[in-house]
């Protein structure tokens, strides 16, 4: 019987690939890990400082460099980052070389409550405790509401996708109607909004009502500005 020999080649080669690669995955296994890179996906300043995410990445006081790659259980870590009041997402992965990498999306506050205590709103209409860290400059919630406020996150998001409406507005009320007040930068007058229907008309509204105002020089002679009727704004003054 003839011997295949070009056969009994390519199976040593494999054999051969077989054991370098087992052999090579081992040492990777066991191999320490060198640091951790924490990267913030977002433009916020962080809400979360980079100790809090590093102990919530590295648990019982280890040092990094004291871990072994096999022993990290990834998804765990995950886990940990994303019940941290602060986070919105994470991914945690180790390079090729050694390096843990966690990238981080935080959630972002659009408006303040004033409470017992006080909480953010966040995009997604979620409420949000407070950092230690850092404050954010979003406009002060007062009033009554049943459901945390979260109802005025359509109109929250509106104003901070419009320029010149996220300078303008520092504050809202909600009444215990539903309506809204809106407190205005630097003026006096208050503005009623009224229900949260047809936001982008009554902020054209809003806009024009204060670009004749301010070329007539009568910014300061009102005291109520009310953007409730539809097409037209009705001005009160003092």
């Amino acid at each position: 019987m003839k011997v295949n020999f070009g056969f009994i080649k390519l199976a040593l080669v494999l054999v051969i690939v077989g054991l370098l690669f087992g052999f090579t995955n081992q040492r990777n296994d066991v191999r320490k890990l060198k640091s951790i890179e924490v990267e913030f996906t977002d433009e916020n300043s962080p809400f979360i400082t980079l100790s809090a995410v590093n102990k919530l990445l590295i648990q019982n006081g280890d040092s990094v460099t004291s871990i072994a790659k096999e022993t990290l259980v990834l998804k765990e870590m995950e886990s940990r980052l994303l019940e941290h009041p602060m986070v919105r997402d994470a991914q945690v992965f180790v390079t090729v070389d050694g390096e843990l990498r966690a990238k981080i999306e935080q959630r972002k506050p659009i408006g303040r409550v004033s409470g017992s205590p006080n909480y953010y709103i966040d995009e997604d209409g979620n409420k949000m405790p407070l950092s230690k860290v850092y404050a954010a400059r979003v406009p002060l919630i007062t009033g009554t509401s049943k459901n945390n406020f979260t109802e005025l996150t359509p109109l929250l998001l509106k104003l901070r996708e419009d320029e010149f409406m996220s300078q303008s507005v520092v504050g809202m009320h909600e009444n215990r109607d539903g309506t809204v007040e809106l407190k205005m930068r630097k003026m006096d007058f208050k503005v009623r909004f009224g229900t949260l229907k047809d936001i982008d008309k009554k902020f054209q509204n809003y806009k024009a009502f204060y670009k004749k105002a301010k070329k007539d020089k009568t910014l300061t002679a009102y005291n109520l500005v009310n953007l409730q009727f539809g097409n037209q704004v009705v001005a009160i003054k003092k």
